[in-house]
């Protein structure tokens, strides 16, 4: 609306100007303020494409999903864009569906179709309900699917293409900063009035005691204009639009810098939560872990072994040839991983890395994972969820005879088990001796930081139908295997980091507790003084309990997905915390969705959790999670810098243009002047400061609380200090200016003016550098890294240059000889050390 103001202002200064002085002589005002309309407006598209721009690459990552398809014979991994009807997807549980299709083959397929239909009843798909939309998930089981329909022509599509989509919400900070605006604005707006009137006031009383009020000139219609634009352009001034343009390039510019760190930030105000973050809650696997893993132990037929470099002969050396063929039948047959033949002609092992882990191991044993495909018939599947925390599989054997095989959470199996095969291959009862031996052997194995999984098969009776469910008891052991998932380099170094930071990291998992307690003693999660409990504990725990509690608790094992959700609940709602959750599979979409910010696994993680997350961790890796931090801490801390300046140059525009227009009836900085000001601070200063990137010096402080308030007791204290010494300036150069540089003759009061803009100008560019750290007398360090500070400070003295000594007419200014430019680089340059000077004055 302002811009409109002076737009209006322009058309009618040229129209008087011209009508009184010619063609170009009366031009240069009304085109003076049309070219700073064209040049903000200009510079701030730019910004606006270059962000739009940024965001398109973002899209363009999001939409890099894969999926596993069997295509002419071949499976492969394809990207959800290159489908074409015709093709098989494999889909497991978590996975959206990427297109329409029909149901060909699978077991315990339950669809939720919420997204489409509304309903949060799930469906079940199987032969007699083949349909799969596009847009659905799988909430359980797994299939393979038939593609018939893709792109705009699946029902997604069509609901899509009937919706038009909506742009991102403003972030928290840009809201608080918008109620800072509207007051400066409506603050701005009555120095405007006021200056306006008072001006006004100063030519009605001169032609009042003329005896000329009813007779105006075009001089004097002149004046008024000029009197408008001056009023108009002081609003202008004073209304902050960099506030909002400064939060969204330096969230633009954080964004595009994560994606260069592995971090894609779906929502633009995760950038800022996560600065404020006091709290993460982190998975092991694949966040703390490298999520490699392979079998190292193993305990079959009770007898213990090391598994690295397997060797066929050796291993299988004192172990019963019969329970070589059942391990491998549980191996080959009771997973949810696959190998197949590559383009190449290559083997690989597709599946999560538990599963690629055994199957590696099945592999090296010598197994045939078709013969034994082919040997019998599946007759039921239960995938494995983080509920049952097992998987299960019933197969169809030569003879008709149907058996059972069980994988999972080591004491979960264990506990199903009554009987065990001994070292000499017999099936034996479970007693007690024998139970307690191989709970001793889980736990040795998860105090060495190991994954243990239980294996066990029974034999059913033919009456076993396929709609009842797998039995949970009644299992023979086969055996117990220790998975190695090494720890991730740089994980207890960024665990440090973040305690300093003041951010507690706290090991959410689903594994045995000594395990857990084994790795997160390896990370440095826990501590002396830190409490591991389990999740069915945790559960049980009263509301005054967990009080006491929760602030202890560094790690949670064997838990579940709601372990994971009331735990950040309860730290968001009982201790005000800002949490951050990581989450990789649909059942972790709570969590992510109560947290201040969810992060998902790109690699591990489903369609779901990723949807439910605000930034997506696209290599799996802790470390990247405190990178996401320190960028969002550097976004608040450049905003805050940001408004800084701004205010300062806000506080002295408008006191100097006020208390002149009252004490000498003129302002000494024109509308031109002033909108190129306007360009400093606004457009060119929020692309100077809003850039700067991170320092390690970020994570040395606490986190900004939640109600922190965001203009601190420093920033007052520069704003005021910095504001006091430039007003002090200006007034002794309005004051005693002309006699200071021996000024006289006509040109005088325009060469006054145009030391003060000068002067005014220089304040502004070397604030600008003290305002790179608040806090830190040195604003130096690390100038030269950020090359977008550097050349827009270069750009404003380059400019500044040319208003001054070619730009007379068109923005009121005179040139300068060597001197006076000398004096007023260095007025601006004091201004430095008393910004140094300030920060040592306590707040």
């Amino acid at each position: 609306m302002t811009l409109m103001i002076l737009g209006v202002c322009a058309i009618m200064s040229l129209a008087v100007g011209i009508a009184m002085e010619g063609w170009p002589e009366g031009s240069h005002d009304g085109l003076g303020i049309v070219v700073s309309i064209l040049l903000v407006v200009f510079v701030t598209a730019m910004s606006d494409y270059r962000q739009s721009l940024q965001f398109k690459d973002l899209d363009k990552e999001k939409k890099k999903i894969t999926i596993q398809v069997t295509r002419s014979d071949c499976r492969q991994k394809m990207s959800i864009y290159d489908l074409l009807p015709g093709d098989i997807v494999h889909l497991n549980i978590g996975d959206q569906v990427p297109a329409d299709g029909l149901f060909v083959s699978g077991f315990s397929v339950l669809i939720d179709e919420s997204s489409l239909t509304g309903e949060s009843e799930p469906v079940f798909v199987n032969d007699t309900n083949p349909f799969m939309l596009s847009g659905t998930k799988l909430q359980d089981g797994s299939c393979k699917m038939l593609v018939t329909t893709v792109g705009m022509r699946t029902q997604w599509g069509k609901l899509m293409a009937t919706l038009s989509e909506g742009g991102d919400d403003e972030t928290p900070l840009q809201v608080k900063l918008n109620g800072v605006a509207t007051i400066i604005g409506k603050v701005g707006l009555f120095f405007a009035v006021v200056t306006f009137s008072v001006m006004i006031q100063g030519l009605v009383v001169n032609k009042v005691q003329e005896g000329s009020i009813w007779s105006w000139s075009g001089d004097e219609l002149l004046k008024l204009l000029e009197f408008f634009a001056v009023a108009v352009t002081i609003v202008v001034v004073a209304v902050p639009e960099g506030l909002p343009l400064a939060v969204t390039l330096s969230l633009a510019f954080a964004m595009k810098k994560m994606m260069n760190d592995k971090a894609l930030v779906r929502h633009l105000a995760a950038c800022e939560t996560m600065g404020s973050a006091t709290s993460i809650c982190s998975d092991k696997t694949g966040t703390l872990t490298t999520n490699r893993m392979t079998v190292v132990k193993s305990c079959i037929c009770m007898n213990v072994k090391e598994v690295s470099n397997v060797d066929k002969t050796s291993f299988c050396s004192d172990i019963p040839e019969s329970s070589v063929k059942l391990l491998l039948q549980s191996i080959f047959l009771n997973s949810g991983g696959e190998i197949v033949i590559g383009k190449d002609g290559k083997r690989e092992i597709l599946g999560t890395p538990t599963e690629t882990a055994l199957l590696e191991l099945g592999l090296a044993l010598g197994g045939d994972p078709q013969a034994e495909r082919q040997a019998s018939k599946t007759v039921k599947v239960e995938p494995f969820n983080s509920t049952k925390k097992r998987m299960g599989v019933v197969l169809e054997l030569p003879g008709a005879s149907l058996r059972a095989h069980t994988k999972g959470a080591s004491e979960i199996v264990l506990a199903g088990c009554d009987k065990v095969i001994n070292s000499n291959g017999q099936v034996v009862p479970l007693d007690e001796k024998s139970m307690n031996h191989l709970n001793d052997i889980i736990n040795q194995f998860a105090n060495e930081a190991l994954r243990t999984l239980c294996l066990g098969y029974v034999e059913l009776e033919k009456g076993f139908s396929p709609d009842s469910a797998i039995p949970v008891s009644g299992y023979t052991c086969l055996g117990i295997v220790g998975i190695k998932d090494p720890v991730r380099p740089g994980v207890r170094e960024s665990v440090a980091t973040c305690r300093t930071a003041g951010i507690t990291v706290r090991m959410v998992t689903g594994d045995n507790i000594n395990t857990a307690k084994a790795i997160a003693r390896e990370c440095g999660i826990l501590t002396d003084g830190g409490v591991a409990i389990e999740g069915p504990d945790f559960r049980e725990k009263t509301q005054e309990e967990m009080l006491s509690l929760i602030p202890k608790i560094q790690v949670i094992a064997r838990s579940s997905p709601m372990d994971k959700h009331t735990l950040v609940k309860q730290l968001r709602t009982m201790f005000d915390e800002v949490v951050a959750v990581t989450g990789d599979g649909t059942n972790d979409a709570p969590a992510l969705h109560e947290a201040d910010i969810g992060l998902a696994m790109g690699i591990a993680g489903t369609e779901v959790a990723k949807e439910s997350a605000d930034v997506i961790i696209l290599d799996d890796n802790f470390t990247t999670i405190l990178t996401v931090a320190k960028w969002g801490r550097s976004v608040y801390i450049n905003i805050q810098k940001f408004v800084q300046f701004q205010l300062t140059v806000n506080i002295v525009a408008l006191i100097v243009n006020f208390s002149s227009a009252c004490l000498t009836g003129s302002a000494p900085l024109t509308a031109v002047q002033l909108l190129w000001v306007n360009m400093i601070m606004d457009t060119l200063g929020a692309l100077a400061l809003a850039t700067e990137p991170p320092t390690d010096e970020l994570m040395k402080r606490s986190p900004v609380g939640r109600k922190g308030n965001f203009i601190s007791n420093v920033m007052w204290r520069n704003i005021f200090g910095q504001s006091f010494y430039q007003l002090v300036v200006i007034w002794c150069l309005q004051s005693r200016g002309k006699a200071l540089f021996n000024l006289d003759g006509p040109d005088s009061t325009l060469i006054l003016n145009t030391l003060i803009f000068n002067s005014f100008v220089f304040c502004q560019v070397f604030n600008e550098i003290s305002s790179r750290n608040m806090e830190e007398i040195d604003v130096f360090s690390g100038i030269l890294n950020n090359y977008v500070f550097v050349a827009v400070l270069g750009c404003t003295a380059c400019f500044q240059v040319l208003i001054i000594e070619f730009l007379g007419a068109f923005a009121s200014t005179t040139p300068l000889t060597c001197t006076q430019w000398c004096v007023c680089v260095l007025i601006g340059f004091i201004g430095m050390p008393i910004a140094a000077g300030l920060k040592m004055v306590p707040v």
